[in-house]
C-alpha cells in the first residue's frame, strides 16, 4: 500500500474554521493549546504515525497474534511501537495533568488518534483504552484509588481493559453473571467469563487493569445490578509494584476477520478461588460509571470511521493516478490514468465529500466536548453537552457505516487488484467492518438516538441544533458565489423539522418508530453533514476572498459541499420516507414468511 500521508492540511482547516480551536484555548484550563503547539503536536503524530505505525500494519495483520499456554504473543515489532508511543507520553495527550498528562483539550488529540487509527487501528486499540478508563476512574473511584492506578494508566506504564460482554449476554448486559463476592479485608472475589476483551491479555506492559462489571449477592436483577470493580492482571506488592498473579486467565483469543494485530480475548476469573477486585464507585451503580468509559469509546470508533476511510481514500486516490486503463470516454484518448473516467472520479470525490462532512462533524463535536467540561459559563456548557449526548449515536453509527462505505469503494476504485491482499485496501475492508458492531452495534446507536435522546426530552435539543443549521443557512443566504447552498441546506432543516414532529405525533407506534430507527440516524447524519460542509464552503470562501491561502484547495472545500448537496443530501429525505412507511409494512410481516 502507499505511504500514509498525515491530511493535516484538512485537519488544520478544520479545527480552525469549523471546531473553534483558538475559542477553545482561551477557556480556563485549555490555555495551553496554542496553535503553534498544536501544529507542532499534529506534525510529530504524523510522523509517528507514517514512520513508527504504518510499516506495522499489514506485518501485523499477516502475522496476527496467537495463544501459548495463557500468553498471548502480539506480532512482531509491537513491543517497540509501543515503548515509543509510551515515551513519547502520548497517551496522557488529553489527560490531566495531575495524574501525569497533557491535558490539552479533546480537540487536539482528536485528529491525533485519528493518526494512529489510521495507520494501525489494530496497534492503537492498545493506548485509547487508557484513556477511557481515565475518564471512568476520575469520575468514579476514591482518592485512594487514584493515587494507587491512574498515574500508571495515564503514562502507558499499565495497559487497561473494559469487560462488558459475557457468553450468554451481548449488548444485553441485564444479563451479567459474574459474581463479586465481599472478603473480610474489604475487596471481592470475582466469578465468571468475559468474551470479546480487546488486549484483555498481553505482555506489553508489566500490568494489566481491567474494569469489570459484576454483581454483588445483594443485587437487584437487571442492569440496575451492576457494580464497577477493578482486578489487576498481577496484584501490588508492598512497594505498589506488580507482585503475585490474580485468578485472572486468558483462555482463548477470537479467530477475527480483521484487526487481527489486536488479541480478543477470553477471560475467565476465579477457577482458583477467586479473582481480587476493587469496588469503584457505590455499588450497584456500575454501568453508570461504565458508560463514561464507553461514551469515550463509542466517539474514538467514530473517529476510526474517518480514520480508516481517509486510508482507503488515499489509496484509491493513488492508485486511479497511476493505474493506466481504458479510453477517455470524452477525448477517446488511451494511455490516460482511470482517473480520467467519469465514474472514477465521481467514487473519489464521493468518498472526500463524505470525508469532509465526518470529520467537520467529529472534531465539533470533540469541541463540544471541551466547551461542556470547561466553558465558565453554565449555560453555554449544558448546551453543547446536550449537543454532544444528542449526536454521539450518530457520531459513532453514522461515521462507521460511512467509513465502511468509504473501504468498499476505495476496492471498487482498485477493481480486481482491490480484491487482492498485498495492495492492502482489502485489510482496510475487513478491519472497518467491526467498527460498526463493537460499543454498540448501528441499531443499538439509532435506538438510542430516538429513545433517549430524541423521545424523552420531545425534541427538544434537536430542535436547538435544527435552529443552528437554520441559522448557517441564513448566512448563505443572498451571498455571492455560495447562495445556491442555502437551499439545500434549509431543505435538510426542515425535513429534519417535519421528521421530529412526526416522530413526536407517533410515539404510541412504538414497533413502527423503532423499525425506522437506522433510517433516523442516517437522516440526522447526512443532514449534520451537509450543515458542517456548508459552514466548510463559507469558511473556505472567507479566507479566499482574504487572499489566505491556497486559492484552488479553498475553492475545492466549496466544491465539495455542492457536491454532497447534489449526491449525498438527496438520501436524506429518502431515508425520512423509510422511517414513514417502512416501520409499518415491517412490523406487519409474518416472521414465518422469512
Amino acid at each position: 500500500m502507499i505511504d500514509y500521508q498525515a491530511p493535516l492540511r484538512d485537519m488544520q482547516f478544520i479545527l480552525d474554521e469549523l471546531a473553534g480551536l483558538k475559542q477553545i484555548g482561551q477557556l480556563p484550563g485549555c490555555e495551553d493549546a496554542s496553535p503553534d503547539l498544536v501544529g507542532a503536536v499534529l506534525e510529530e503524530a504524523g510522523k509517528f504515525a507514517a514512520g513508527v505505525l504504518t510499516p506495522l500494519n499489514q506485518a501485523g495483520d499477516r502475522q496476527g497474534c496467537r495463544l501459548e499456554g495463557e500468553r498471548v504473543i502480539t506480532p512482531d515489532g509491537w513491543q517497540a511501537a509501543y515503548d515509543q508511543f509510551r515515551d513519547a507520553s502520548w497517551i496522557g495527550l488529553s489527560l490531566p495533568p495531575e495524574h501525569g498528562g497533557q491535558g490539552l483539550p479533546k480537540l487536539v488529540s482528536t485528529p491525533v488518534w485519528e493518526m494512529w487509527f489510521s495507520t494501525n487501528m489494530a496497534f492503537a486499540m492498545l493506548p485509547q483504552l487508557n484513556v477511557g478508563q481515565t475518564e471512568a476512574l476520575m469520575i468514579a473511584a476514591s482518592e485512594a484509588q487514584k493515587a494507587t492506578w491512574l498515574e500508571k494508566i495515564v503514562s502507558g506504564e499499565w495497559a487497561a481493559t473494559m469487560n462488558l460482554t459475557e457468553p450468554q449476554a451481548g449488548s444485553d448486559l441485564a444479563a451479567t453473571r459474574m459474581r463479586a463476592e465481599p472478603t473480610d479485608d474489604g475487596a471481592y472475589r470475582l466469578f465468571g467469563q468475559k468474551i470479546f476483551i480487546s488486549y484483555g491479555e498481553h505482555e506489553l506492559t508489566p500490568n494489566i487493569l481491567h474494569l469489570v462489571l459484576a454483581r454483588l449477592p445483594d443485587a437487584p436483577p437487571g442492569v440496575k445490578g451492576l457494580s464497577l470493580f477493578l482486578a489487576p492482571k498481577y496484584l501490588l506488592d508492598a512497594q505498589g509494584e506488580p507482585g503475585e498473579k490474580n485468578d485472572i486467565r486468558c483462555i482463548a483469543i477470537e479467530h477475527k476477520m480483521g484487526i487481527h494485530g489486536s488479541p480478543t480475548c477470553t477471560l475467565s476469573y476465579g477457577d482458583q478461588g477467586g479473582a481480587l477486585g476493587y469496588l469503584v464507585g457505590e455499588p450497584h451503580q456500575g454501568l453508570a460509571t461504565m458508560f463514561v468509559m464507553m461514551n469515550d469509546a463509542r466517539f474514538n470508533v467514530g473517529v476510526q470511521g474517518v480514520a480508516l476511510g481517509e486510508r482507503a481514500y488515499q489509496a484509491a486516490l493513488a492508485y486511479a493516478r497511476e493505474r493506466v486503463q481504458g479510453r477517455d470516454i470524452v477525448s477517446g484518448a488511451t494511455g490516460r490514468p482511470i482517473l480520467v473516467h467519469p465514474d472514477v472520479k465521481r467514487m473519489l470525490v464521493s468518498m472526500r465529500a463524505r470525508l469532509m462532512a465526518m470529520r467537520g462533524l467529529l472534531y465539533t463535536a470533540a469541541g463540544w466536548f471541551d466547551i461542556a467540561r470547561h466553558h465558565p459559563d453554565a449555560e453555554v456548557a449544558d448546551k453543547h453537552r446536550r449537543y454532544v449526548d444528542l449526536l454521539m449515536p450518530v457520531a459513532k453509527g453514522w461515521c462507521t457505516e460511512v467509513g465502511n462505505d468509504l473501504c468498499d469503494e476505495a476496492i471498487q476504485v482498485f477493481g480486481g487488484m482491490g480484491f487482492v491482499e498485498e495492495t492492502g485496501v482489502a485489510q482496510l475492508f475487513r478491519d472497518a467492518r467491526i467498527i460498526t458492531i463493537y460499543e454498540g452495534t448501528t441499531g443499538i446507536q439509532a435506538n438510542d438516538l430516538l429513545g433517549r435522546k430524541i423521545l424523552r426530552e420531545e425534541g427538544a435539543t434537536l430542535r436547538e441544533l435544527i435552529g443552528d443549521i437554520r441559522e448557517t443557512a441564513a448566512q448563505l443566504d443572498g451571498h455571492e458565489r455560495l447562495g445556491d447552498l442555502a437551499e439545500a441546506l434549509r431543505d435538510q432543516a426542515a425535513l429534519l423539522e417535519e421528521t421530529t414532529d412526526w416522530l413526536l405525533a407517533h410515539q404510541a407506534d412504538t414497533a413502527d418508530l423503532y423499525a425506522g430507527a437506522v433510517p433516523l440516524l442516517h437522516l440526522l447524519g447526512i443532514a449534520c453533514g451537509a450543515w458542517q460542509l456548508a459552514r466548510l464552503a463559507l469558511a473556505a470562501d472567507t479566507r479566499r476572498e482574504a487572499g489566505d491561502g491556497d486559492a484552488d484547495y479553498l475553492a475545492g472545500l466549496a466544491e465539495l459541499a455542492r457536491f454532497y448537496m447534489a449526491t449525498q443530501a438527496p438520501q436524506a429525505r429518502a431515508h425520512a420516507q423509510t422511517l414513514r412507511q417502512a416501520g409499518a409494512v415491517l412490523t406487519r410481516f409474518p416472521d414465518a414468511s422469512l
